[in-house]
């Protein structure tokens, strides 16, 4: 058991409740239960666009960690620190868990996309293994940030209802006939919360009401964006804004649910997807990276990223049919029983890492 000791770190704080930061924290929870021990090393603050001083001090709490011991960085910091990881690779065995490459996020310019690439590129270079969250992304890496496939690991994300989602109980619609829509998500150009306003500003006319849950912390102008949407389509009286809320809140909020709706252009996996899956909610999303690994056709309708008019049409097909709904929900609980919970996650995880470290 004492030989299992691996240094994990991540930037931020590991309470952030976006989909990676859950990830990085419900894994390192499931190997503490394994018998891992488990150091939590943080980065700092401002990734992946730290300053000079940042980094620096990255690099000392990083040198600090006991020659040998296996290093695994959160993809989130180490893929702006190419020449800290080439440093530290001397010393250490060094793991990536990417949760999806940082030049695919939404809203950068194609000169920041670049540099993106070439410093998660170089990064990339100097690990010995990679954690990645979907085949999806597995094949990204390959594909085009030269990885060799035999360092890839797909390890997908858990839910807590995959065991309840065989009990053949999907959301309960309400009783009013006014569908309760559901998003759940960072409010970022990449969830595409400016396509999904577009869209439902075409289905004005059915009855619905939506509750958005993401942090309105983790991007400068989109949360802007998003008030002035509402503003612009006349939704601000349908449209509900939590921000961050916590995980009885999240939990309360899929069981009210009958369709759960978001417009990202891209998902390294899409966590939030799969639990609106194991609370047995119909899915409308897109088409972009992992997510139709994640959601099968018998459990949503995927249409192409940034096309308001086809995500409007399938938010009209789903409310408007009833009999749909309940087939898509049947679908969902289906497509619920093959994801892993966290505790199966946790124990792929850990074999993995015993796999090339022991």
């Amino acid at each position: 058991m004492s030989m299992k000791k691996i240094a994990f770190a991540i930037p931020g704080d590991i309470e952030t409740p976006t989909g990676g930061y859950i990830y990085d924290r419900r894994i390192i929870e499931g190997l503490r239960a394994l018998g891992w021990q488990v150091e939590l090393v943080r980065l700092g603050e401002g990734f992946p666009f730290p300053d000079t001083a940042t980094l620096a001090a990255a690099q000392r709490t990083l040198n600090a960690i006991a020659a040998g011991c296996p290093v695994l960085i959160d993809g989130l910091a180490l893929g702006v620190m190419p020449e800290i990881a080439r440093q530290l690779a001397q010393t250490h065995p060094l793991i990536a868990l990417v949760h999806h490459p940082l030049a695919l996020e939404a809203g950068l310019s194609l000169e920041q996309a670049e540099l993106f690439k070439q410093s998660e590129t170089e990064a990339l270079s100097h690990v010995s293994q990679l954690f990645v969250t979907s085949p999806a992304t597995a094949r990204t890496l390959i594909a085009e940030f030269g990885i060799d496939a035999s360092q890839v690991h797909v390890v997908l994300p858990g839910t807590d209802r995959a065991k309840a989602a065989t009990t053949d109980h999907p959301a309960s619609e309400t009783s009013d006939s006014k569908l309760r829509l559901l998003s759940v998500g960072t409010i970022t150009p990449r969830k595409g919360f400016d396509v999904l306003m577009e869209s439902l500003a075409l289905v004005k006319d059915l009855p619905w009401e939506l509750t958005i849950a993401g942090d309105q912390t983790r991007d400068a102008h989109a949360p802007l964006r998003l008030a002035q949407d509402l503003e612009r389509f006349g939704l601000r009286d349908r449209v509900s804004l939590l921000g961050a809320v916590s995980a009885p809140v999240l939990e309360s909020l899929y069981l009210k649910a009958d369709v759960f709706a978001l417009a990202s252009r891209y998902e390294g996996y899409g966590m939030a997807f799969a639990e609106a899956l194991a609370h047995g909610i119909p899915v409308i999303a897109t088409t972009g990276g992992a997510i139709p690994e994640t959601v099968p056709v018998t459990a949503g309708i995927l249409v192409e990223p940034d096309n308001a008019v086809a995500f409007a049409q399938a938010l009209r097909q789903v409310m408007t049919d009833a009999p749909l709904r309940k087939a898509l929900a049947q679908g969902a609980l289906a497509a619920a029983r093959n994801q892993p919970d966290w505790s199966q996650s946790a124990e792929t995880f850990s074999a993995v890492l015993q796999s090339f470290l022991f």
